[in-house]
């Protein structure tokens, strides 16, 4: 974070492509401008930027009210998802001899621009701050290529456009990604459109991992574990026998939705109390759907061994390949949160699959408790896997 030297020295220069000040303190729309401008980097520095509340133009400090709930409402756009994907922010207040406070908001460049704010990508140059132009986003896609960290924003070197069902693509993510005035007047051409929004590597010229899994016409030809089956069993584990199985394979965009449906058909059934009580479920389904959409955001795509989701006679297992990964640890889960897959994160929260971000499993565990099941198991100290149990209501 900034020393409160450099901060002294921000203060009385002109306004950069890495600085901004305001005297505002309710106005999120300009908060999430500079926020995700600052985020795409746009010049290419390497370094944080910092958005000033509490300053003049001048540099003078304006009298008014830094708080705590001011730096959560700062701190908020980090998960809830209005800026995708979610930034690295760190906001901290400042104080002065004189009593009066700033809040510095220190902004990480991001490795996977562009980065949106309500579905608009905003770019910084000096002083200057605005929606990109076409030539805007293809830079940020470019760079975004040159220091891609996680898989599923590696070009999948052995695919090409036609691995990609474009009609897909269009009807179903695009509405739900661009903001729809954007979207009207978008007339560049498809590999283009893909990689503004990190599905397609332009300098590749192939789609990203990502592209294959959520627009793939067969993602497990390129990922051959990118798949979730199901298996239904009789009895209370994996010897017993089982009466049904289901692979849920193809683009993620079609799969998520239609396992939601099945979760809700197959999976969560009513049962019939004693006279005068209301129907119980022996499972909440939105416990069921953010723990299986959790392991598909966040499994190891390249491991060959698909999402387990086992339905037994007395719980429901779901395991997926790849530990806790980057922040999260056994000690903190599932407070803190770290996404090895953030383009796949981001689509899904775009597709409403996800709500908010960082929130999920507490979401579960919830739903859970308010139907009356126990609390799930998790399995946390597996490097190369995750699991959790989810226990059915004992009625």
């Amino acid at each position: 974070m900034i020393s409160q030297e450099e901060l002294d020295k921000l203060l009385v220069e002109m306004e950069t492509s890495r600085v901004e000040k305001t005297v505002s303190i309710n106005n999120h729309k300009k908060f999430g401008e500079a926020i995700c401008a600052f985020a795409n980097d746009l010049p290419n520095s390497g370094k944080p930027g910092y958005l000033i509340i509490g300053a003049h133009d001048d540099g003078s400090i304006a009298d008014i009210e830094i708080n705590e709930k001011l730096i959560q409402r700062i701190a908020a756009f980090r998960n809830e998802g209005n800026i995708l994907p979610p930034p690295v922010i760190i906001p901290e207040i400042f104080t002065y001899p004189n009593g009066k406070k700033l809040l510095v908001v220190e902004v990480q460049p991001s490795y996977h621009p562009p980065v949106r704010f309500n579905h608009k990508v905003y770019v910084r140059i000096g002083p200057r701050k605005s929606v990109a132009n076409i030539e805007d986003e293809r830079i940020l896609s470019e760079k975004r290529s040159s220091f891609a960290r996680s898989f599923d924003a590696l070009p999948c070197r052995e695919s090409t456009i036609d691995s990609l069902s474009i009609s897909v693509f269009k009807l179903f993510y695009l509405p739900t990604a661009i903001d729809a005035e954007a979207l009207e007047a978008n007339h560049r051409e498809i590999k283009e459109q893909l990689a503004s929004l990190k599905f397609y590597d332009l300098k590749a010229d192939c789609p990203t991992h990502a592209g294959i899994l959520m627009f793939g016409n067969n993602p497990t030809h390129y990922l051959p574990g990118a798949y979730v089956q199901y298996v239904r069993f009789t009895g209370d584990d994996e010897v017993s026998d089982f009466d049904f199985e289901r692979a849920f394979s193809g683009d993620l965009t079609t799969q998520m939705r239609e396992m939601s449906n099945f979760i809700k058909s197959q999976i969560v059934k009513k049962v019939l109390p004693g006279l005068g009580e209301k129907y119980q479920f022996n499972y909440p389904s939105s416990a069921i759907q953010e723990l299986l959409y959790n392991a598909i955001i966040h499994r190891d795509y390249q491991s060959n061994a698909p999402i387990k989701f086992y339905e037994f006679s007395d719980k429901i297992l779901i395991s997926n390949a790849g530990g806790l990964y980057g922040k999260a640890n056994s000690d903190n889960f599932p407070s803190e949160n770290d996404y090895r897959n953030p383009i796949i994160a981001e689509a899904a929260k775009n597709l409403g699959f996800v709500n908010q971000f960082n929130i999920g499993v507490k979401r579960a565990i919830a739903a859970l408790t308010k139907n009356g099941n126990s609390e799930p198991q998790f399995t946390l100290d597996q490097p190369a896997s995750f699991e959790v149990i989810i226990y059915k209501k004992q009625i």
